[in-house]
């Protein structure tokens, strides 16, 4: 499973629709974890933050909407887009999903070719570097669709555990990123690296990217982390 692989949280109380769901998602190339109620679903947001959301509207006890609002009024979770799926096609339902803060806004029946679409759309925005999209900071170039960066004139020489740091330093510049949080995004939330070993290639990729002149971009903020900016 790649690192790379964008994570899709799907909270659907049906289990059929779950399923096909995950699916589809799996099939599409993304990482998909799975919530049976809206509970469940602010608990899997909490350990993993997920890229996008897939919400189910009709849910017992916690209902989608109230899932949408919760997560839309965290500083910490407001960022992350939010698909609503709903049976409920009046227009006054659709302006209600997404004035309480959804991204989309599907009906149910829905196309599933359809709803991929809209998912890739969302990623565009929060993870553009995993649909080959270029990137652009100050001088820095990367293109991670021929997986090359320049900086000014000069090519650049990443490894690829340095090319995924900057991928994830580039797509939201300026944003304190834990060792942690790198760990999960860059090395994978299944495999067991030391904390130190993000100091390690942090160390490479500043070495990378100065090694033609130029200041280092990516700044340490103590007791937190490493932003780029």
């Amino acid at each position: 499973m790649s690192v790379d692989q964008p994570t899709v949280l799907v909270v659907e109380d049906e289990l059929a629709q779950r399923e096909v769901l995950a699916y589809n998602l799996e099939a599409e190339g993304f990482r998909v974890s799975k919530a049976a109620s809206g509970d469940e679903a602010l608990l899997l947001v909490d350990e993993d933050s997920p890229d996008i959301i897939v919400l189910d509207w009709m849910m017992p006890n916690l209902s989608g909407i109230e899932v949408c609002r919760r997560l839309k009024t965290r500083p910490d979770t407001r960022s992350i887009p939010i698909i609503m799926l709903s049976a409920r096609s009046e227009e006054v339902d659709k302006v209600r999903g997404l004035e309480t803060g959804a991204d989309d806004y599907v009906v149910k029946p829905y196309s599933v070719v359809e709803l991929m679409a809209r998912v890739r759309t969302q990623l565009r925005r929060v993870r553009p570097a995993t649909v080959g999209i270029r990137l652009e900071f100050d001088d820095i170039i990367l293109d991670s669709e021929t997986h090359k960066v320049s900086r000014g004139s000069h090519s650049l020489k990443l490894g690829p555990t340095e090319f995924r740091l900057l991928s994830t330093f580039m797509e939201k510049p300026g944003r304190v990123w834990s060792r942690e949080q790198l760990l999960d995004r860059v090395w994978g939330r299944d495999i067991y690296v030391d904390t130190r070993t993000v100091d390690v290639h942090i160390g490479r990729l500043r070495k990378a990217l100065t090694q033609h002149g130029g200041n280092d971009p990516v700044r340490t903020v103590r007791g937190a982390g490493y932003a780029l900016g």
